[in-house]
């Protein structure tokens, strides 16, 4: 039992050391980089706040960025301006009023309803509005109805009106004021009971109490519900009629949440209709309702609107054009707005050829015009066209970092502070995805070899968020090989477009860039 006891613990032992082994392997293959076929070293992962970088053996660095490229300015020449087509506007103060286009329908205004009931227990004899919308002016007949509560009242009201013309020239004290205060007591009950005037003027001159009362419409409408049938029994809690006055209607317009804070009661609205492709009807938003749709994300809107010859039906379904008045507002044209994915920028426009990337907030886009609410103050020139091409130049001289203002004179694409000549080529050529040979021939204005200068090849592609690619950078040092040509190798991770900036520097001067775009093959 005690040979089977340690036999049982020398395995757990050694179970334990292999996985302490195993643990502690793993975790020295986490802590020591590796180095890939091409001679890449990644970077150990974490949290870094700046995009990571791996140098290769030549010296060419390839950036991994996951964050929008840095922008930079950019300077171009007159010639460069007109060759783009760059077109430059102001910014400017408006005022702007929104359209929000939506759907709706008409429906009843609630506070123009009508309710017919009455106020005692009886019997309908006749009926006078017998049809569902059928229209009744007030005063108009509805139905009449006999009740043997109201006979029983009517005639308790004449009897008392007797007794106090009998007892008027009595000299008992108390019994003409009692006998009309009875008649009082009996008229009141009939005013309770909502019994007209006119009603009641005809019992004080007939005598005669009235057997089959008439109830008038209480005001002009359509009749939207009718419960009064010939020989019913009703009750006061019994809704007889509905009648709706459709001179104005609601029209509730469904309005997404997102557009909501643009409105606000008051704000105008205009109403078409495909059954009347030449009518507006015009009205204003009343309310916004409390409530948000869990289906369609919309909050119902509620439009009071004029509706002569009723040719708004409630039910109809209508198109609803909201005019939100947003007031004074700074303004861009939306063409001055590029949109780099995670952030909004517009080029100024300094002058000379000299345009400066700026980070702005937007607003509201109203037409051709968007609101700015950061970054842009009135009156400063902007680009409005072909952003896209100032923002690929831009993240170039970020990536390349040697940005220099050309002479005002210069046209072509060599931006020079002395006069030198530069020549790149590659090998093979076209260059390809993966490993290249880059050499660039330096020559001065004789035409003479350049010798003794640094010079550097960028190769920069921008990010393209809709394809989930970060921007790519990569910098290669050139060696002297004689008679001023310079040489190096370089990868390039991907074919495609790259953008490319010779840099020439003597006596860590510069003294000359060149930049243009490289086509190589290969596929992404």
């Amino acid at each position: 039992m005690n040979k089977y006891v340690l036999r049982t613990s020398l395995i757990w032992l050694l179970i334990f050391a292999i996985v302490l082994s195993v643990m502690a392997y793993r975790s020295h293959l986490r802590t020591q980089p590796t180095t890939s076929s091409e001679g890449i070293q990644p970077i150990a992962s974490g949290p870094s706040p700046q995009p990571a970088m791996a140098q290769t053996e030549n010296g060419m660095a390839m950036s991994s960025q996951k964050m929008e490229a840095p922008l930079a300015p950019v300077q171009l020449s007159t010639e460069q301006l007109q060759s783009i087509g760059v077109r430059t506007g102001t910014v400017e103060y408006k005022q702007l009023s929104d359209d929000i286009r939506a759907t709706g329908t008409v429906d009843i205004d609630e506070r123009l309803l009508s309710y017919v009931q009455v106020r005692f227990p009886g019997y309908i004899r006749r009926v006078f509005a017998d049809a569902t919308y059928q229209y009744v002016r007030k005063g108009e007949p509805l139905f009449t109805i006999y009740s043997p509560d109201l006979v029983a009242t009517q005639q308790e009201y004449l009897l008392a009106r007797q007794n106090q013309k009998a007892m008027s020239a009595s000299s008992v004290e108390g019994v003409a004021s009692g006998a009309a205060s009875l008649s009082s007591a009996a008229e009141q009950r009939l005013q309770q009971w909502d019994i007209p005037q006119s009603e009641i003027a005809k019992l004080k001159e007939t005598g005669k109490a009235i057997s089959d009362l008439t109830i008038d419409a209480p005001a002009s409408g359509y009749i939207t519900e009718r419960n009064a049938l010939p020989n019913m029994y009703v009750e006061p809690s019994t809704r007889l009629y509905t009648v709706a006055d459709l001179s104005r209607v609601w029209v509730n317009a469904q309005v997404f949440q997102n557009d909501i804070g643009r409105l606000k009661p008051g704000d105008r609205a205009a109403i078409t209709v495909d059954a009347y492709p030449d009518r507006t009807f015009s009205g204003r938003i009343e309310d916004i309702l409390p409530q948000v749709d869990m289906t369609t994300r919309t909050v119902r809107v509620r439009l009071a609107i004029s509706n002569p010859g009723v040719k708004l039906k409630p039910g109809m379904f209508v198109n609803v054009d909201l005019k939100s008045a947003l007031g004074r507002q700074l303004t861009v044209p939306a063409s001055a707005v590029f949109q780099t994915g995670t952030r909004q920028v517009v080029f100024l426009d300094h002058g000379n050829g000299s345009l400066e990337p700026k980070d702005v907030v937007l607003g509201p886009r109203v037409g051709d015009d968007i609101a700015v609410l950061k970054g842009l103050e009135a009156h400063q020139q902007i680009v409005t066209s072909d952003n896209f091409l100032l923002d690929s130049e831009s993240q170039l001289q970020a990536a390349a970092g040697t940005y220099t203002p050309p002479p005002s004179n210069m046209g072509n694409t060599t931006q020079q502070a002395s006069t030198v000549n530069v020549d790149f080529t590659t090998d093979p050529n076209p260059a390809h995805r993966g490993s290249n040979t880059f050499r660039v021939k330096l020559t001065d204005a004789h035409n003479h070899p350049l010798t003794g200068a640094d010079v550097s090849v960028t190769f920069f592609m921008p990010s393209m968020p809709a394809m989930g690619m970060a921007a790519m950078n990569a910098t290669t040092r050139l060696l002297p090989k004689g008679a001023g040509l310079y040489e190096g190798q370089g990868s390039l991770d991907t074919g495609g477009t790259w953008q490319v900036t010779v840099t020439v520097q003597q006596n860590g001067q510069t003294i000359a860039t060149k930049q243009l775009h490289v086509n190589a093959e290969g596929g992404m």
